[in-house]
């Protein structure tokens, strides 16, 4: 080959991974060269961190147990390498703390039924300070909720006696209007006394299907009355028969 020629830095990047490799030379004057040592790349790629489960007290006095995970990127290599000393540590540490300040601002309930409010809530906590870090917090989910023991047995004690109470309603409702429907079939039954006796009837062939039951029939004391009274009358005498008359 030829003269020397003079060698040029080269620097590779990988698509792929996306990283940012800060030179010295683009470091602003507060940077140092220890710097790069220590950390001197920044994925741009987003990172899925889980956020260790942290006990707490609601707002209405119940002691909880809540996780949760967090999405985030950089989107300020030169800042989340000199402007923090581990940007990763930072956010998990500031996303334990806003989850411990959202278990006491909030409710069981809204901790069970409101989750999407409070992961909003989360996210804006934690995105604060994370944007000088040169972080963008994208999502905050809460997974799960563990409740003590004891609490667990009041909520189903009072979810069993509100399923009882709705069950009692219900029939409560069912009993009033079968009686007014039976209100009304007695006042057109007592306009129609025949209409009482085939009601008994239908009742009497409903229960004869059933051919293991002993079927007992009540008889109308007016029917005994009758037949008494038809006994109590006098038979009348043989008819005797007429004597032939005597011709003299």
């Amino acid at each position: 080959m030829g003269g020397s020629s003079s060698a040029r830095p080269v620097l590779v990047r990988r698509s792929v991974r996306r990283e940012d490799v800060l030179a010295l030379a683009t470091l602003p004057a507060r940077g140092s060269p220890g710097i790069l040592c220590a950390a001197d790349r920044a994925s741009r790629r987003i990172v899925t961190m889980p956020v260790p489960a942290q006990d707490g007290i609601t707002r209405d006095n119940v002691t909880v147990r809540v996780d949760a995970v967090i999405y985030f990127k950089v989107v300020d290599p030169t800042n989340a390498v000199i402007a923090v000393e581990d940007y990763r540590f930072a956010v998990s540490q500031m996303a334990q703390t806003s989850l411990r300040s959202i278990i006491g601002k909030s409710d069981l309930d809204d901790l069970l039924s409101n989750r999407e409010k409070l992961n909003q809530g989360l996210e804006v906590m934690i995105d604060s300070p994370a944007v000088s870090w040169g972080v963008q917090i994208d999502r905050v989910e809460i997974k799960d909720v563990s409740l003590p023991e004891t609490m667990k047995r009041s909520m189903a004690r009072q979810a069993e006696a509100d399923r009882e109470r709705r069950a009692r309603v219900i029939n409560a409702d069912a009993e009033l209007q079968a009686s007014k429907k039976l209100a009304q079939a007695a006042g057109e039954m007592s306009a129609q006394p025949a209409a009482l006796q085939l009601r008994l009837l239908q009742t009497v062939v409903a229960v004869a299907a059933e051919k293991n039951s002993t079927l007992v029939l009540p008889f109308p004391v007016e029917l005994l009355r009758f037949l008494e009274r038809a006994q109590q009358q006098p038979s009348p005498d043989p008819a005797v028969p007429e004597q032939p008359f005597a011709h003299h």
